[in-house]
C-alpha cells in the first residue's frame, strides 16, 4: 500500500502545481490510510508536506509575476492567528473518545477523519461546479479577505488541510486578482500557514519520522514542478471538474472506511 502512497503523493503537488489547491485534500487520507499514520498526527505532516511543497511553488509563481504579496499578507496574518490557537488550545484539549451513543463510541481520531471527509466532499463540489464568473466583482475587499483568511485558519489548524478551494474564490471575488495570480498568491498563503503550523506541532513535541516526511515531501516537489511547468499550457480551471470528482469519491471513500469497514 505504500507504493500507491507515494504514486498518489505526486497527485499532491500536480494539483497545487496546477490548480493552486487541492492537494492538501488528498495528504491525510493519504498518510492515514496507506501510510497507517495517526490521524492526528497526519495533519501535522500534512502541514509540513503541503507547506514545503507550496512553497517552492510559490516561488516557481514569483518569476512568472503572479504573486500579489499584499494581498497574501491581509490573508495570512489572520490565519495564521486562528491555526496557532487551534493546534496549540483546541485539538489538545479534545478528548480521546468525545461522546458515546449506546454502545458507539465517537473518538477523535473518528472525528477528524469524519469532518475532513465532509470537507473534502465541500472541496470538491465547489471544483465541480462553475465557480468563477464572467466578470469579477471589481473592488478590494482586504476586510472580507481577512475573515475568510481566519476561518481557513481554523479549518488548516484542525484538519492540516491548506485551505485553497477558499483562498482562491477569495482572491477572485474580493481581491480581484485574475486566476493565475490567485493560484500563485494562494500557494503563498499556504506555504506561510502550513509551514508556522508545523513548526509549532514540532516545538510542543510531536513525534515526526523524518525520513517518511521527507521521502512523501521530495515526490509531492516533483509533482509541483510538474503541475507548475503543465499551468503554462494548459487552463487549471478546466481540469478542476475532473479533479473534483477524484476528491468527491475519496471523501464518500473515508465515510465508507471509518463507519462501515474496519
Amino acid at each position: 500500500m505504500e507504493y500507491l502512497g507515494y504514486f498518489l503523493s505526486i497527485i499532491i503537488g500536480l494539483s497545487l502545481g496546477l490548480i493552486g489547491g487541492g492537494g492538501s485534500i488528498l495528504a491525510v487520507p493519504i498518510l492515514v490510510y496507506l501510510f497507517k499514520i495517526h490521524p492526528e498526527q497526519a495533519t501535522s505532516y500534512s502541514l509540513f508536506i503541503v507547506g514545503i511543497t507550496a512553497m517552492f511553488g510559490s516561488y516557481s509563481h514569483y518569476k512568472l509575476g503572479n504573486l500579489k504579496i499584499k494581498a497574501a499578507l491581509i490573508f495570512a496574518l489572520p490565519s495564521v492567528v486562528s491555526l496557532l490557537f487551534v493546534r496549540d488550545f483546541i485539538l489538545p484539549k479534545i478528548p480521546s473518545i468525545v461522546f458515546t451513543l449506546n454502545d458507539f463510541s465517537v473518538t477523535k481520531n473518528l472525528m477528524i477523519m469524519v469532518v475532513f471527509a465532509f470537507l473534502m466532499i465541500a472541496a470538491s463540489l465547489s471544483m465541480i461546479r462553475e465557480s468563477i464568473p464572467k466578470e469579477r466583482v471589481k473592488r478590494d475587499d482586504s476586510l472580507r479577505i481577512a475573515i475568510i483568511g481566519l476561518l481557513v485558519g481554523f479549518i488548516t489548524g484542525f484538519l492540516g488541510a491548506g485551505g485553497g478551494f477558499l483562498i482562491i474564490p477569495a482572491l477572485l471575488f474580493f481581491g480581484n486578482l485574475p486566476m493565475k495570480q490567485a493560484i500563485g498568491t494562494s500557494l503563498l498563503i499556504i506555504f506561510i500557514n502550513s509551514l508556522i503550523g508545523f513548526g509549532g506541532d514540532v516545538l510542543n513535541g510531536s513525534e515526526i519520522n523524518y525520513n517518511l516526511l521527507f521521502t512523501i515531501s521530495s515526490i509531492a516537489l516533483l509533482g509541483m514542478f510538474i503541475g507548475t511547468y503543465l499551468s503554462k499550457k494548459i487552463d487549471g480551471e478546466k481540469l478542476k471538474p475532473a479533479f473534483g470528482w477524484f476528491v468527491l469519491v475519496m471523501g464518500i471513500y473515508v465515510i465508507i472506511k471509518e463507519f462501515f469497514i474496519k
